[in-house]
């Protein structure tokens, strides 16, 4: 700039008037050459001389021209076109300015607007003042002498300092106005300002505040990194979206940090971000141990878990202990309970959408866990400085080394393993297109006999491309594959040994659309569809000796696709509306041979009056529907809130299980003529209010849910190998209803929540045949019917580096069937059962108590460490997970079993480099 004021004041203005009007014309042409070399072709061909900065032009942008007789002014305006140079001509000299315009009159160019830009005035008063802020002043745009817009649109991303990874719900607003936004998903935020001097303020509750000033011309952009806030994660463990809750229609969603549940003690020492899920208001588990979740009355199947948008079938290790993703690769998990986007399909209840962490671009960085049980480690790479990096993590279990030092001869023979693997590839080409590619394996193998191995593993792969096509429309297309499948090898003396197999695999293609159309109207839209491929079973010999006989059930395949969209409609400024649908379409495809019964009369082997035979890809039969999803919200003030909701879903796959719970040999069966796809309804209502006091937050969330088709089965049905699967399932109406409550502390020293459900869920299995109906048609209790759900997490800060936390669970017994008498019968003696589930096991109650220590925040360390003493189930509860009967000698015997009926002590030693 110094060069501008010294010509300034050398020629004097009324040589600037002179030279602005000069008409000398020139000719010129030029092709593919970058701007610097066509100013000096100028030089070359002219008497004119150019004063500039070469880095403003050091892009290597080609261009070509070609122009005969034309003004020396006519030429560089296009030449400085899509830069944001203007340029000043005095005779023979030519200055380029970036961004301003060097005027010759002290004049206000827009006295509409007091902060327009006059000769510099307000950038060197503001520049000379060093404390306004210690940044540079922002040169936003290109400025116009004819240009009479007041406001211009500020956008840009904003990311984090540390890892460069961008954040979601970062408020961005203009200093001293009205004038804010909030960042995207995807980091990115737009914002209209008036033209001139302003400052731009970034804040967020996790992150520290940064501002800047701005001279804005024209629309631009401007993006900023943030730096983290010390110890800030460690207080916040689960918020309920928070920082978006009051600015969306969605109800029933819950975002949890996995940064923040380190502090939760849980079983064996490990930190896992599902585990802590079941503590929110609305989801449960049928038992402890249970790989599964009920999430608002809904069965284990009907969630939808994914993994950067790759679908995991069983997202357990270890019977359901611990979660099948390493904690330390995962970034948040976003919990949809209520109002599900319409971007996703294909389950009535939830979506568990898990997002990974991305790598650190800038430095080689880790973190890692050394436990009782398992240990696991995580490290990212970058690849291109600032722009690429890989995130590579592994964890696995010595487990079975435990299991040989006991002393019990029959554990001593057991086996119980696991280990997962987890990359991820994430590249910003340029600041319109950015990629993602994710890979993930699991494979666990255990033997609880000598005779029997069980072996089950979950792989996936999702591509993810982000194109930005202009501060308003941007675009993300996915591609995933997912594969789950289990084996038992059964090896024994007698000539029965076998080996089972189920394999079930997902691909799926999606494209998604987001618009911001104005203030007022943000659209998402898209297409998406997913193939499924199931073999639902194949049994062969194990062994030369073996006389088992070869069997195979058919394989299975379907195609489901469907289009969504929805519409965030800003009614008022309290008013505010989430309107969108999802139409679905799902195709049973062959090759197949379904089987046709006889109307009227129960389905059986006898009374199937035709086979039909359906060749590869041949459609069997479509279903699907429209899938309305609203949302409504109305802000009363800044402490209180109401949210309304609606969905509608359907659901074209069903998990097949004999167990109380989803267990790794539960087996998946598509849709076709004789199993119909399922649907459901939600309505539900919420209030939030933020308390004065403490800064507590008070939430209140009803639901009430129906739902058809819902799959069962037939007393002591048998679901694997059976080719005629369906003469053994039931399908009826499901309805439940309740009312959630949580009182959140997110800051201070104690900090934490409060969770409290109060829910019924009931099943309907009606029929005209009586070997169909279950309970004689009428609503009867689910397996995971439990009425009263408490859960109470704290934690405890007597220092930066010491805290004490625990967890507290209490749940109502799940529903059980009991036998209660004996008959004869032809004379034989048969026990009587009492109706399904009519009696509840005991109920479940557990205290979990850890405490933490931090290593010293010394920064310039090697490693950052944090030791995890805990205690789980500090009580000794003897909690039933099962009770099961035994006729001993004529009498019926009733008998417990239990997982952990003893405290549990473990230490772990987690460190950060």
């Amino acid at each position: 700039m110094r060069i501008f004021t010294i010509l300034l004041l050398f020629f004097g203005f009324n040589q600037l008037m002179y030279s602005q009007d000069q008409k000398n014309t020139i000719s010129i042409n030029y092709s593919n050459i970058n701007r610097i070399e066509v100013l000096k072709k100028i030089e070359a061909s002219t008497n004119y001389k150019f004063y500039f900065q070469e880095d403003w032009l050091s892009n290597n942008v080609l261009i070509s021209g070609d122009y005969s007789d034309k003004t020396i002014q006519e030429v560089l305006t296009k030449v400085l076109e899509d830069t944001e140079l203007n340029f000043f001509i005095d005779e023979n000299k030519v200055i380029l300015t970036k961004n301003s315009i060097i005027y010759d009159k002290f004049q206000n160019k827009n006295t509409k607007n007091p902060n327009a830009p006059i000769f510099f005035q307000q950038y060197d008063s503001v520049k000379k003042n060093k404390t306004e802020t210690a940044a540079p002043i922002a040169l936003i745009g290109k400025e116009s002498t004819d240009s009479d817009v007041e406001l211009y649109t500020l956008s840009g991303h904003i990311t984090d300092l540390k890892d460069q990874k961008p954040l979601a719900d970062i408020n961005v607003k203009v200093k001293n106005t009205t004038i804010t936004t909030i960042t995207n998903a995807e980091g990115f935020y737009s914002v209209k300002i008036p033209t001139g001097l302003s400052t731009i303020e970034v804040e967020s509750l996790f992150y520290n505040r940064t501002s800047r000033k701005i001279m804005i011309y024209s629309n631009g952009t401007l993006d900023f990194s943030v730096m983290e806030k010390i110890n800030q994660l460690d207080e916040v463990l689960v918020k309920g979206k928070d920082s978006q809750n009051i600015r969306t229609a969605i109800t029933g969603v819950t975002t949890i940090e996995a940064e923040g549940v380190k502090n939760i003690p849980l079983v064996l020492g490990e930190r896992d971000i599902l585990k802590v899920a079941l503590t929110i208001p609305g989801i449960k588990t049928a038992g402890e141990g249970s790989s599964g979740f009920n999430v608002r009355g809904g069965k284990e199947d009907q969630n939808l878990v994914l993994l950067d948008n790759a679908t995991i079938y069983n997202p357990s290790h270890l019977f359901g202990f611990f979660s099948s993703i390493n904690p330390y690769t995962i970034n948040k998990v976003d919990i949809y309970k209520g109002g599900i986007p319409p971007e996703f399909g294909g389950r009535l209840s939830s979506v568990f959408d898990i997002i990974s962490k991305n790598g650190n671009t800038e430095k080689i960085s880790g973190e890692g866990g050394i436990g009782p049980v398992t240990s696991n480690l995580t490290a990212s790479i970058p690849v291109v400085k600032g722009k690429a990096s890989l995130l590579v993590g592994g964890r696995a279990t010595y487990s079975d080394w435990i299991l040989k030092s006991l002393d019990d001869e029959n554990l001593k023979n057991s086996e119980a393993s696991f280990y997962d693997l987890f990359a991820k590839y994430n590249h910003k080409i340029n600041k319109n297109n950015s990629v993602e590619g994710t890979a993930y394996y699991s494979k666990d193998k255990y033997s609880i006999t000598p005779d029997s191995l069980y072996q089950y593993s979950n792989r996936l792969v999702s591509l993810k491309w982000k194109h930005s096509y202009n501060e308003k429309n941007s675009s993300e297309f996915n591609v995933t594959n997912s594969e789950y499948k289990f084996s038992i090898d059964y090896e024994s003396a007698n000539p029965e040994s076998f080996i089972f197999k189920y394999k079930i695999n997902e691909t799926q293609a999606s494209l998604k659309f987001n618009t911001d159309f104005n203030s007022n109207h943000k659209f998402t839209y898209g297409i998406s569809s997913k193939l499924y491929k199931v073999n639902p079973g194949e049994l062969t010999p194990n062994g030369s000796s073996s006389l088992v006989n070869p069997l195979k059930i058919d394989d299975e395949k379907g195609l489901e696709s469907g289009v969504f969209f929805s519409d965030k409609f800003q009614i008022t400024e309290k008013l505010l509306l989430d309107i969108g649908a999802r139409y679905s379409l799902y195709a049973a495809l062959g090759e197949s041979t379904q089987k046709i019964y006889q109307d009227g009369v129960p389905k059986t082997p006898s009374t199937v009056v035709e086979e039909k035979t359906y060749s590869n890809n041949q459609v069997i039969n479509t279903s699907g529907g429209f899938e309305p999803r609203i949302g409504l919200r109305y802000i009363f003030d800044d402490s209180f809130f109401i949210k309304a909701g609606f969905d509608k879903n359907y659901q074209y796959i069903h998990l097949l299980t004999n167990n109380t719970t989803q267990s790794p040999t539960d087996t998946w069966k598509l849709s076709d003529l004789n199993v119909k796809p399922e649907s459901g309804l939600q309505y539900s209502l919420g209030l939030f209010k933020k308390l004065d006091y403490k800064d507590l937050e008070l939430s209140v969330e009803g639901y009430y849910k129906t739902s058809k088709n819902i799959l069962d089965y037939k007393v002591g049905a048998n679901i694997l190998l059976n080719k005629d699967l369906e003469t053994e399932l039931l399908q009826g109406d499901g309805k439940a209803y309740g009312v959630e409550f949580l009182l959140k502390k997110s800051i201070g020293r104690l900090n934490g929540w409060i969770g409290y459900t109060y829910s019924r869920t009931f099943i309907k299995l009606d029929s005209k045949f009586n070997d169909e109906k279950v309970n004689n048609g009428a609503y009867f209790p689910t397996n995971f019917d439990k009425p009263h759900d408490l859960s109470i997490v704290m934690n405890y800060k007597f220092t930066h580096r010491y805290s004490f936390s625990s967890n507290f669970v209490y749940q109502t017994g799940r529903p059980i069937t009991y036998p209660i008498g004996k008959y004869d019968y032809n004379g034989a003696q048969f026990t009587l059962y009492s109706d399904r589930n009519k009696f509840r096991i005991p109920d479940y109650y557990r205290l979990d108590v850890g405490l933490n220590i931090e290593g010293n925040h010394k920064i310039k360390k090697l490693a950052h460490s944090f030791w995890n003493i805990s205690v789980y189930n500090v009580l000794g509860r003897n909690n039933p997970y099962s009770i099961f009967f035994v006729t001993d000698k004529g009498e019926i015997k009733a008998y417990k079993t239990s997982i952990f009926a003893v405290p549990i002590p473990t230490i772990t030693y987690n460190f950060k480099f």
